[in-house]
């Protein structure tokens, strides 16, 4: 049943986000409020395709633990679930994303829209440079930021190389002076990374004890990689003991 569960799944998340895209982009052109409301109706629409079709939920542990005004959130990222479900569960974050999401016809046109900050991977101190600078206007307008400190998706197992915490959320928590809430996920155990396969379950995702601003470099991400990783293992060991054998058939 996991093949076509997925089949039919991947199926519709596809039609679902053509069919929307085709639909709505007059919206581009309007208010970004408008833009907002769509990708939120599109991000709604893939957790009820998720649950009616393969049976993935989620809950939400620790909403109440982000200080109020602007933070920086920085997750955990396992799967493309996180990126199409994070921004509309928290408060309408701008989102530090890689630079050629954008180009994406529709879809870029959206998350510009919403409220990105493009990084060029090839451009080094550059690159931190101008995201620090977009960073500090969007949170001067009251946004928080969303960032991946890997810079990428990490299998929740030990199955991949391991990726270590980019120098990006580094610069942002000292240079923004913000509070920075860290964030646990087991994603990757129901959507995987790059995997056609979907499996049955509830996702969670932790939100931890915010880390106050102003300690030094190290300290802070000694912290804040300590923190997430301790969470996901305590959340993805978790849900493997409940969960019962899988098959492919």
């Amino acid at each position: 049943m996991t093949i076509l569960r997925s089949a039919l799944f991947n199926a519709a998340f596809f039609l679902w986000t053509i069919a929307l895209a085709l639909v709505t982009w007059p919206a581009l052109f309007l208010p970004r409020g408008a833009t907002v409301a769509v990708y939120r109706f599109w991000s709604s629409g893939v957790a009820v395709l998720a649950a009616a079709i393969v049976g993935i939920r989620s809950r939400w542990v620790g909403l109440e633990r982000a200080p109020p005004g602007p933070v920086i959130y920085a997750a955990k990222h396992q799967s493309a679930w996180d990126t199409i479900t994070m921004p509309g569960a928290l408060d309408e974050p701008a989102v530090v994303l890689k630079r050629e999401l954008l180009r994406i016809p529709i879809y870029g046109g959206f998350l510009g829209r919403w409220g990105a900050i493009p990084v060029d991977r090839k451009a080094g101190a550059k690159a931190l440079r101008g995201m620090v600078a977009d960073a500090r206007a969007l949170a001067e307008a009251g946004r928080s930021i969303l960032i991946y400190p890997q810079g990428t998706r990490v299998p929740p197992t030990a199955d991949g190389e391991p990726a270590p915490y980019q120098p990006g959320v580094a610069a942002l928590y000292a240079q923004l002076g913000l509070p920075v809430v860290p964030i646990a996920l087991d994603s990757g155990l129901c959507w995987g990374r790059r995997s056609f396969f979907k499996r049955p379950g509830t996702i969670t995702v932790e939100l931890l004890p915010a880390i106050p601003p102003g300690l030094d470099r190290r300290t802070f991400l000694r912290r804040l990689e300590g923190d997430i990783e301790s969470a996901t293992d305590r959340l993805v060991a978790g849900a493997v003991e409940k969960r019962p054998p899988q098959s492919r058939g």
